[in-house]
């Protein structure tokens, strides 16, 4: 179990390598830098733009320095001092800082590096209030509300296949995954803020009332909710055909029993394997949803460092997701040793 541990873990250093290099690219190849859509307009004037790229190091070469290698070279440095040089691009400057925990400044808040700023909570208050502690409330959140009424709804429309009850618990659930998450949120603002006058969704203090993380939590959670209904409905259906299920009516046990220890219980494999990625996705995929209902977190952040061209918030961003994403799926695959003891970890079915 330790060494399957190491290895998948060591194996996210590859991978990361991989999500960091094709965002850096894709970053770079967009048309516009930081300085040009800058609420500052000083950035207008050429002389500051170069001054800016001295100082965050943009003036070098996204990759290799070869310049820069010639200059150590023919000044008599080492071979190792040469190769550093070579690489003293904006990509092996990011890797070199990264390695070191260090994910560099932000362009966008002068003078502030970018973990800082993640981490950033009200004065005075804790860091579960911070960007980062917010987004991950409220995707954690979504996903309990999904899970409250997702899996129910598909276990009972399993149960009940080809009647009245699985009918309409299949519609409800279609209605549910077919709607985007921010059409929901216009929906929601429209009823609750604008008609009913409940509540007013640019002046929340979401930790101040706990009332105010309900649409939003609300909105994420239906379409996932939707979906993991039916997952379960599929699942049900196709354990509740298994041989042992048969044998165990045959033996006499009781239905709930039936039920509750061999069908819920196997059903829940693949619904597992779903809630790994999309906890992740919750968590840090709802930059949309934030912005709709003005919740300060990550997602929102994501959103406006896009738009500023804020090179080093939007790696270290996409970094947390794919991390995220990675150690999720490693505690999926955790959970099945417990929910189907037929499955080994790091070596397939016993």
């Amino acid at each position: 179990m330790t060494g399957y541990l190491i290895r998948r873990i060591l194996w996210m250093i590859p991978t990361l390598f991989v999500v960091i290099f094709i965002t850096f690219v894709i970053m770079h190849a967009t048309p516009g830098g930081p300085w040009d859509v800058s609420p500052d307009s000083r950035t207008s004037d050429p002389r500051v733009q170069e001054a800016l790229n001295r100082a965050y190091g943009l003036d070098k070469p996204l990759f290799f320095n070869p310049e820069a290698a010639q200059k150590a070279q023919a000044a008599g440095k080492n071979p190792l001092e040469v190769a550093q040089a070579y690489f003293d691009g904006q990509f092996g400057n990011y890797f070199a800082n990264l390695a070191k925990g260090d994910l560099g400044p932000s362009y966008r808040f002068r003078g502030r590096r970018v973990q800082d700023v993640i981490a950033e909570a009200p004065s005075g208050k804790p860091f579960y209030q911070s960007r980062f502690g917010t987004t991950v409330f409220l995707g954690v959140l979504a996903m309990l509300i999904a899970l409250v009424i997702g899996f129910p709804l598909g276990l009972i429309a399993g149960l009940k296949q080809n009647t009245l009850v699985d009918n309409g618990s299949l519609l409800i659930a279609t209605i549910g995954y077919g709607i985007p998450s921010f059409v929901l949120g216009i929906f929601f603002i429209f009823v609750f803020a604008v008609w009913l006058k409940w509540i007013n969704v640019l002046e929340f203090d979401y930790w101040e009332r706990w009332q105010a993380w309900a649409l939003p939590a609300l909105t994420l959670a239906i379409p996932t909710g939707a979906y993991i209904a039916r997952l379960t409905r599929s699942s049900v259906i196709e354990v509740m055909r298994q041989d042992y299920i048969r044998t165990a009516h045959a033996k006499g046990l009781p239905e709930r029993l039936v039920i509750f220890r061999h069908i819920v219980r196997n059903s829940m494999i693949p619904v597992v394997t779903f809630i790994g990625p999309a906890l992740a996705g919750l968590v840090t995929g709802s930059f949309i949803i934030e912005s709709q209902f003005s919740v300060n977190g990550i997602g929102r952040l994501f959103v406006e460092s896009i738009n500023r061209r804020d090179y080093t918030m939007i790696l270290a961003l996409t970094i947390i997701y794919a991390v995220l994403v990675a150690f999720a799926n490693l505690a999926v695959d955790i959970v099945y040793g417990f929910l189907d003891p037929r499955i080994k970890v790091g070596g397939g079915k016993a």
